[in-house]
Order: C-alpha cells, then structure tokens, then sequence
C-alpha cells in the first residue's frame, strides 16, 4: 500500500520532535508539510526547534510554514517546566532549511485544496494548541473535503495535567479547540482525539536511550539526549513519547482502540476551563438546555493502547 499522505500541526517541544521524527523516518507516513504554532514555547522557537529535528531526521525539502504566535482570545500559558526554555530540553540548534513564506493556514489551505482536486485527502496530525486548524477550518471549509481524519492530541476523558480538569493543549487554546470541533461537526471531517486517556502509556526508558546513542545518526543521538534529559528532569527512569502515539496511530491504527463519544469543550473562565466533557452515557440526551450551547461534536476518543508495541514501532523506526 502507498504511505499515508500527512500534514502535522506542531508546537515542537520534546514530545513533538519525537513524533516529527517518527514521521519523516517510517516508511508507511509521508509527511506533506508541516506548520507551526505557539505552544510548548514561542512560534519563532518552534519554527527554529522544527527545523532542528527535522534536519536531524534526514528530512528533505518539506514545506514549513511559521503560524499563530498566541491564543485567539488570551495570554499563552508557560510549559518550559516540561520542555527548557528552548521548547527543546536546551537542544536546539540553528538551521539554514527554507521557511515558506506563506502563513501557515495558507500552506494547510494550498496542500488540502491540492488533496481535494486529485480525489487524494491527507490526515491531518495537529501535536498543539489548534489554533491554526481552527482558523483554517473558519476560513477555508472548502478544504475540510481533502482532511482524510483529524488526529489531535489534546484533551481527556478523565482528568487534566495542568488543572484536574484540563489538559494542556486544550488549555493553552480552548476557545480554538472548541472551534475546531464544531467546524469539524459541521463539516463531517472525522477527528480523533488522542489525550490524556494514553498518552502517558507508551513508555521508553534509558536502555531505549542507550540503544539509540549506539548509532551515529544525528535522528537517534537527539532522541537518546531527549530521553535522558527529560528523565533527568523528571527524576524518573522512563519517559513517554506523548504525541508520537498519534503518528504510531497513523503508521498502526490497529494498535489504538477508539469509540466514538459527543465531545465538547469548556470555555468558561473558572476552574473547568479546558476540560474535554467526554459524554459516556448510554442515551447522551441532554436534559436541560443552556442558553448558547452548541451541539457536541462525536469524535473518536482513543481508550486503550499498544503501549509496548507503539514503543518498539518508535524506537525500531529511529534505528531503521
């Protein structure tokens, strides 16, 4: 079979050079373009830590795109914490690869609308806050046609990491992530959300990490340092590859159990902010009618996972 055609949404930090590298390495995911969005640090960092990873991943010449710098309605929130200051564990380094001049929503409009002329779609793996996604999917809904499936990573059907209610994509733009969904609903692209439910599962650990500093390939001696810094900080011996599991999801889709639930997101500004309501009812009917309320969206929430063999599938892909 021909290699799934995807475009990744990213705000890199650690995680997403995981799943960036994954992506330009497995055989089975072609990787059309790639656009970025204020997250994990500032877009201009994210812009520079991309370049990075995908210059050690042996990339070639894949369309880059710079996209939104901040929320669409409040501050960015702060995850050096989790990533250094860099978004990138203090690893990030310069690069030369050309930056495309258009916005990044004029990229995600040229590469779909393409998709939507040859009859091809291209899933669409957003790693960040969905900011950008939102934008585009406002903007361009006639380009919903060339999106085959919108993987994000975001959200939770249980409790958060940054708040106990939300998780922190969702949090950094709730309001997008909101948009999102609804545009999504209304314009019948299939979504899954990959969150907080298995993120945390797909594990590798220093013996990972030391297996792949044994090769002297740029792709493999980052993620070994990123490994062994992020255990470091953590004070842990194993880590996860957190938004890679949406690229194994691509390359293994038999490895991730979904089920299909009405999903919403909160936008209010009290303690619930964020949080992804997954509605697990058997008769999802709701009872009382609030004022401006929209509709749920169904999406496929991902349940369980493969946990070892999305590990191997990572660390067997880096290795080649």
């Amino acid at each position: 079979m021909a290699p799934t055609p995807v475009i990744m949404d990213v705000d890199t930090g650690i995680d997403d050079a995981f799943a960036l590298m994954l992506a330009v390495r497995h055989p089975e995911v072609e990787l059309r373009a790639v656009t970025c969005v204020g997250g994990n640090t500032g877009v201009d960092q994210v812009v520079a830590n991309t370049c990075y990873v995908l210059d050690a991943a042996g990339a070639g010449e894949i369309p880059l795109a710079r996209g939104a710098s901040a929320p669409l309605l409040v501050l960015p929130a702060d995850a050096g914490r989790f990533h250094g200051g860099d978004g990138l564990g203090g690893f990030s380094r310069q690069s030369d690869r050309r930056i495309d001049r258009r916005p990044a929503i004029e990229l995600l409009r040229h590469e779909l609308s393409a998709a939507v002329a040859t009859g091809e779609p291209i899933t669409v793996v957003a790693t960040a806050p969905l900011t950008n996604i939102a934008l585009l999917l406002r903007a361009h809904p006639e380009v919903a046609a060339g999106i085959e499936r919108l993987i994000f990573m975001g959200g939770s059907a249980g409790s958060g990491n940054v708040t106990a209610a939300a998780e922190h994509n969702v949090f950094h733009d709730p309001e997008a992530a909101a948009i999102t969904l609804a545009a999504a609903r209304d314009l019948a692209v299939p979504t899954t959300m990959y969150g907080l439910d298995v993120f945390g599962q797909v594990l590798v650990d220093r013996s990972d990490a030391d297996r792949l500093a044994a090769y002297l390939d740029p792709a493999c001696q980052l993620a070994a340092a990123l490994i062994r810094a992020r255990c470091t900080l953590l004070d842990v011996d194993a880590i996860t590859i957190g938004d890679a599991g949406t690229i194994c999801a691509v390359a293994d889709p038999e490895g991730l159990t979904t089920h299909p639930y009405p999903v919403r997101v909160e936008t209010g500004f009290g303690y619930a902010r964020g949080q992804t309501t997954v509605d697990r009812r058997e008769s999802p009917v709701d009872r009382v009618r609030l004022p401006g309320h929209l509709p749920p969206t169904v999406v496929d929430v991902a349940e369980h996972v493969d946990a070892r063999g999305y590990a191997d599938l990572w660390v067997r892909t880096l290795l080649g």
